[in-house]
C-alpha cells in the first residue's frame, strides 16, 4: 500500500513538473515585452535605441512580442532576433535617427555600407506586424545623393542606410504596417528563405533617389501580396548579385507577386543587378498607375546571368511611360549603332522562357522594348492576349517572341521597330 502511495505520489509529482513546464514554456512563447519598462518615451525627441533594444533582447530570451503602444519612437539601428515579433499599434511610429553618427560602417552584400534602421542577422521566426508606421526619415539623405554626382545604384563610396533588412534569414513575416521614407532600398530580404510580405504600404515621394520598395536579393520562396507602393524607385525590383560581382552569387527563385498596386516609381523589376540569376517568378493581378515602367527585366554584361521561367498574368497599366522593357543593356534600353557579339561570361544575361499573358497598357508613351545582346538573345518569349496601347511602338532586337492575341496601338510611326536579329511570329 505504501509503495502504491509512494508511486501514486510521484506520479503526481511528474506530471505536476511537466504541466508546469509546459505552463511557463507557453508563458514565455507569448511573452509581452514593453520598451516602456525599459525606459523608451516614444515622445519623438528621447532616442529610444536602447530601451528597443533592451525590450528585444528580453523577448528574445524565450520569443515573444515587442508592443509598440501609440507614439514616436526616435531610434539609431536596432537588431530583431529569432522568435521575435515587433508590432506597431495603430499610432506608433519607429522614426530613424536623422544623426549620421548613428549608422556606423559596415560590409553588406560584399560592399561597404552602413547599418540600416531594422535588421536581422541569421534569425528564424521574425516578424514585423500592426497597423503602425516605420519612417527612415530620409529628406536629408536624399539631398545629399542628389548632390554627389553619380552616386548609383548601391551608393558608389556614399553608402545610405536601407530601412528594414532580414540578411540570412527565414521565416519571415511583415504584415499590416506602413514602410516610409527609407534613405534607401525599404524591405530588403537578403539571401533570405520563407518570406512574406503582405497588406503592407509603402511610400516615399517620387523623386526619391533609390527608394526601392521591395528589393528580394538572392532570396527564395517569397510571397509580396496586396501591397501598395508610392515611391521613387522600383516598386518591385528581383536582384541576385552585385555590378562586376566576383561570385558565387545565388539565385532569387519561387517568388510570387499578387494583388499589388504600383503608383509612383519605377515598375516590377526583374535586375538589374542579377549576376546569380532568377527563376521561378510569377507576378499576377498587378495594377501600375503612372509608374515610369511596367514590366521590366534589365541587365547589361557585367551582371547578368540565367533568367527564366518568368510569367506575368492579369496585368493592367494606366499612363505607365514604358509599358513593357526585356533589354540586357541597363541602364539604356536600347544598343548603340552598330553592336557587335562580345565574349560571353560568366556576367553574360541569359533571358529566355518568359511569358506575359492577359495584358492591357493604355497612355503610355512608348510600348517599350524586347532586345537581347548578339551573343546572347532574348529566347522564347511568349504574349498572349497582350495590348499595348501606347504614342510609339515596341522595339524588337536580338529577340525571339511568339504573340498569340499580342496587339500594338501606336499613335505615331510603326507598331514594330524591328533591329538585326528581330524574329516576331504573330497569330
Amino acid at each position: 500500500m505504501a509503495v502504491a502511495g509512494f508511486t501514486l505520489c510521484l506520479r503526481f509529482l511528474l506530471f505536476f513538473a511537466i504541466f508546469a513546464g509546459a505552463s511557463s514554456s507557453a508563458l514565455h512563447a507569448g511573452a509581452i515585452c514593453d520598451p516602456h519598462t525599459y525606459g523608451a518615451r516614444g515622445d519623438g525627441v528621447t532616442k529610444d535605441t536602447t530601451a528597443l533594444q533592451s525590450a528585444i533582447d528580453a523577448c528574445a530570451q524565450h520569443g515573444g512580442t515587442v508592443r509598440l503602444a501609440a507614439g514616436t519612437y526616435l531610434t539609431a539601428p536596432i537588431e530583431l532576433k529569432s522568435n521575435i515579433r515587433l508590432e506597431l499599434a495603430k499610432g506608433a511610429t519607429l522614426l530613424g535617427s536623422s544623426d549620421r553618427r548613428d549608422y556606423p560602417r559596415h560590409v553588406e552584400f560584399r560592399l561597404p555600407d552602413l547599418e540600416p534602421l531594422i535588421s536581422a542577422i541569421n534569425a528564424g521566426n521574425v516578424t514585423i506586424a500592426g497597423e503602425g508606421t516605420i519612417d527612415g526619415a530620409g529628406q536629408s539623405w536624399w539631398d545629399d545623393a542628389r548632390a554627389i554626382r553619380d552616386h548609383g545604384i548601391l551608393g558608389a563610396g556614399h553608402p545610405r542606410p536601407k530601412l528594414i533588412l532580414f540578411d540570412h534569414c527565414k521565416h519571415v513575416t511583415i504584415e499590416g504596417i506602413t514602410v516610409q521614407n527609407s534613405p534607401m532600398w525599404h524591405i530588403v530580404p537578403y539571401y533570405s528563405d520563407d518570406v512574406t510580405i503582405r497588406n503592407v504600404r509603402i511610400l516615399a515621394p517620387a523623386h526619391s533617389p533609390n527608394t526601392d520598395a521591395i528589393d528580394p536579393f538572392s532570396s527564395s520562396h517569397v510571397v509580396i501580396e496586396r501591397v501598395t507602393a508610392d515611391v521613387g524607385d522600383d516598386n518591385v525590383a528581383i536582384k541576385s548579385g552585385a555590378i562586376d560581382s566576383p561570385g558565387p552569387d545565388a539565385p532569387s527563385r519561387d517568388i510570387v507577386i499578387t494583388d499589388c498596386t504600383f503608383l509612383h516609381g519605377h515598375g516590377l523589376s526583374i535586375g538589374s543587378e542579377i549576376a546569380g540569376g532568377a527563376q521561378d517568378i510569377r507576378a499576377e493581378r498587378i495594377h501600375f498607375d503612372g509608374t515610369d515602367n511596367g514590366i521590366r527585366v534589365k541587365a547589361n554584361r557585367d551582371r547578368g546571368n540565367d533568367v527564366s521561367g518568368i510569367v506575368f498574368r492579369d496585368i493592367e497599366m494606366k499612363d505607365v511611360k514604358n509599358a513593357l522593357i526585356i533589354s540586357e543593356y541597363y541602364p539604356k534600353i536600347l544598343p548603340a549603332e552598330g553592336v557587335t557579339a562580345a565574349p560571353v561570361t560568366r556576367l553574360t544575361p541569359h533571358f529566355h522562357d518568359i511569358t506575359i499573358e492577359n495584358l492591357t497598357a493604355t497612355g503610355s508613351d512608348s510600348a517599350g522594348a524586347i532586345v537581347g545582346l548578339p551573343e546572347a538573345p532574348v529566347t522564347d518569349i511568349r504574349l498572349r492576349h497582350v495590348s499595348l496601347g501606347a504614342r510609339t511602338g515596341l522595339t524588337i532586337g536580338y529577340a525571339d517572341i511568339s504573340g498569340d492575341g499580342f496587339v500594338v496601338h501606336a499613335d505615331q510611326g510603326k507598331t514594330f521597330i524591328q533591329l538585326a536579329g528581330a524574329t516576331l511570329r504573330l497569330r
